[in-house]
């Protein structure tokens, strides 16, 4: 893990030539982009473009510790599901104080002792907590406490504090609390599943609603209901994962292939697809797809070191975690290099610019609809070395549409033209009449280092040993935003061949890329004959 994130956070797109970034371009006339969208995809999104109110400034980070929390670039918050201070403003009392371990500041939870925050967890006769607090509660807390001992302290509340234990208790009072119990594990059981992959959720997840569900129907319904579910989701996540390892296995074989025949399986992408608004929509069902696997809790796992106030080793040393946060980021790559393959494969120049000019059109249609990610790793693939070095073929090619493409990914003022064109499409997606208009696929890598940054600018702890949870607020809406993005299920007709292909096509390495680039336009200086003789001699 400790690898993935270096890696993650150490990645830049590449520019053409050498160094890993884009150059800064002129600015783009908004018309010359209104020129490029097609007129179907985009209308929606000229609109937007025309209203200043969505547009978001995007804060640069900084470098003071204090200051990093408040002024971290964000991806847009979710209105619909946190106000601004992240908490319902009507839950608590006006005055600043400490309730029972609870710190509240203007109206909101800022800080709490762990025991009190996960007693402030638990339902009472009395009382449910809100449905933010819950989210933002289970995300976070795994940087202090295991799941499985999360859910263990739970269960012990419940039993003990609401005495579920004692067979005299009052079965109106047991009819009043257990559905609110019920409704906690099914918000935790349709929200963190991957947490009950762990046998020890299982098991206390099972020894509670035995207890709520003993003697009475409904509650056994409900609980029935709410295990079939989790198990629903458990299976298909295997059944995901055994998909993702045999694709993987298919790839790894026919690069073997490659490499021994070239010529026995070299067919290309425009063979199989050659229209741009297709191959665009088929990246989107893979995009959508691998996005509605990724928990919420793996952006913290992600993060998630040994705290410094536990002698206990890190929460997550002996669980099974998933890791399907790798596999998309690994998507984008094999994604950047397919396009890059696909370019230095062709022995003709004018094949070349072709290939070069129809990645164009699939990035810009990526544009139109909301894609962002496919968009980026396009542009990164065209603008790897061997691929850009090649002058004679992209003397060939109109490069209009990509100068805007590029300027609209631009990574200059923290990616500012990226946030806005994002933040127009979280627009679109609110306001949505069609399916299609819904989709918003955010560039993952530079989500990731939102989060971390986030994370990493902000203490988890006070230096009281409360929890801060006033981060863990900020860290939860742009979470909970994406838990809305990945939900969206793709409008576009699946094609099994093309999908077959941008999954299982064999792709070059950084080497053979060279490779290829130096034997279709030889190398122009004594470094890169140099690199050409050495390649050749492997």
């Amino acid at each position: 893990m400790a690898k993935f994130l270096a890696e993650l956070l150490g990645c830049t797109l590449p520019e053409k030539g050498a160094s890993p970034l884009f150059e800064v371009r002129e600015p783009v006339k908004q018309s010359e982009l209104t020129g490029v969208l097609c007129p179907a995809a985009c209308s929606s999104f000229n609109q937007l473009w025309s209203q200043g109110s969505w547009c978001l400034s995007s804060n640069p980070v900084v470098d003071t510790p204090g200051e990093r929390c408040r002024q971290m670039p964000q991806t847009p918050p979710f209105p619909g599901m946190f106000a601004s201070s992240g908490y319902n403003k009507n839950l608590y009392q006006t005055k600043e104080e400490d309730y029972g371990g609870l710190y509240y500041h203007d109206n909101n939870l800022v800080s709490g002792s762990l025991e009190a925050l996960i007693q402030h967890l638990v339902p009472t006769v009395a009382y449910y907590p809100d449905r933010t607090y819950i989210f933002t509660f289970l995300l976070s807390s795994r940087l202090f406490i295991h799941p499985y001992e999360l859910m263990s302290k739970v269960c012990h509340l419940c039993v003990d504090h609401q005495r579920l234990s004692d067979p005299q208790a009052d079965k109106v009072r047991i009819r009043k609390i257990a559905p609110k119990i019920l409704q906690l594990l099914t918000e935790w059981t349709e929200t963190f599943p991957y947490d009950f992959r762990d046998e020890r959720m299982m098991r206390s997840l099972k020894e509670l609603t035995h207890r709520l569900s003993t003697g009475d129907e409904l509650y056994r319904k409900t609980v029935q209901q709410m295990t079939q579910a989790l198990i629903r989701k458990l299976a298909t996540l295997s059944q995901y994962e055994e998909a993702l390892a045999k694709i993987n296995s298919t790839v790894t074989d026919r690069l073997t292939v490659l490499k021994t025949k070239p010529q026995s399986i070299q067919r290309d992408i425009l063979t199989i697809c050659n229209d741009p608004f297709t191959l665009a929509q088929q990246l989107t069902h893979i995009e959508l797809e691998r996005l509605s696997y990724i928990g919420p809790e793996e952006f913290v796992q992600a993060f998630v070191q040994k705290d410094p106030l536990d002698n206990e080793k890190s929460c997550f040393s002996d669980h099974k975690k998933a890791s399907n946060l790798e596999a998309y980021v690994e998507w984008f790559n094999r994604l950047s290099y397919l396009v890059a393959t696909e370019i230095c494969m062709p022995v003709k120049k004018k094949h070349r610019a072709r290939v070069i000019e129809f990645f164009i059109d699939v990035a810009r249609e990526c544009f139109n609809i909301g894609n962002f990610n496919s968009l980026m790793a396009i542009i990164s693939g065209m603008n790897m070395s061997p691929v850009s070095r090649l002058k004679k073929t992209w003397g060939k090619v109109k490069t209009a549409k990509f100068d805007i493409l590029e300027h609209q990914m631009d990574p200059s003022s923290n990616f500012y033209n990226y946030r806005t064109a994002l933040r127009g499409a979280t627009q679109r997606s609110i306001t949505a009449h069609s399916s299609r208009e819904k989709i918003v696929i955010p560039f993952f890598s530079l989500l990731i280092k939102d989060i971390y940054f986030l994370n990493e600018g902000c203490a988890n702890r006070l230096p009281n040993g409360h929890v801060n949870f006033e981060k863990f607020w900020e860290l939860a809406k742009q979470v909970r935003e994406f838990m809305t993005w990945k939900k969206v299920e793709c409008p576009f007709e699946r094609d099994r061949k093309i999908l077959q292909y941008l999954l299982t096509a064999p792709v070059f390495s950084e080497d053979a890329l060279y490779l290829a680039s130096y034997e279709s336009e030889g190398p122009e200086n004594n470094m890169e004959k140099d690199r050409w003789k050495s390649l050749r001699c492997v």
